[in-house]
């Protein structure tokens, strides 16, 4: 897939296949998200793959909007050093969103839709996934093949962006 038509045709999906993520599908979700640039190139993030249904449905109760992990067959959740005890808490998501969105565009090629979910309930999140003290999961990502196929070629929505021209400015606000 084209790199402007994955990111020009990526969807948010939140209604998954009863159909587990093929293997060489996760291989190279992850790889995808290990490639993404780094500051400094520190790349202190880890990924914790999610797979077990029990799990998840847990999962779902550490943010608002995070009952889609219960409904996917696979997460995967973003771990980095607890950005609150660190000078570089900026950079850690800014490299965090890099691998992310590196992650969610590779699973688009393969047909494979996914969704963030925003930890609020950050001990929750820290015991159900055994974190040490140090490190922090502020998001998961749920994947999955579609429940319905045609979000993978669905057009854009009219609308569905806010302009170009409200969002750029030349030199100056």
């Amino acid at each position: 897939m084209e790199t402007w038509r994955a990111i020009n045709s990526v969807r948010v999906v939140r209604s998954f296949a009863d159909r587990p993520i093929a293997s060489e599908h996760l291989d190279r979700i992850l790889k995808a998200g290990r490639r993404a640039g780094s500051s400094k190139n520190e790349q202190v993030w880890a990924f914790i793959v999610l797979r077990d249904r029990a799990h998840l449905r847990e999962l779902a109760e550490v943010g608002r909007y995070a009952g889609h992990l219960a409904g996917a067959p696979l997460a995967i959740a973003l771990v980095t050093p607890d950005p609150s005890a660190s000078p570089k808490g900026y950079s850690l998501m800014w490299d965090l969103g890099r691998a992310a969105q590196n992650m969610v565009l590779a699973a688009w090629e393969l047909g494979i839709g996914s969704v963030p979910a925003t930890v609020y309930d950050f001990d929750l999140a820290r015991r159900l996934l055994g974190l040490p003290a140090e490190r922090r999961c502020d998001f998961l990502l749920s994947f999955g093949y579609p429940a319905d196929p045609s979000m993978l070629i669905a057009p854009n929505r009219a609308g569905g962006r806010v302009e170009l021209e409200a969002l750029v400015h030349e030199e100056r606000w």
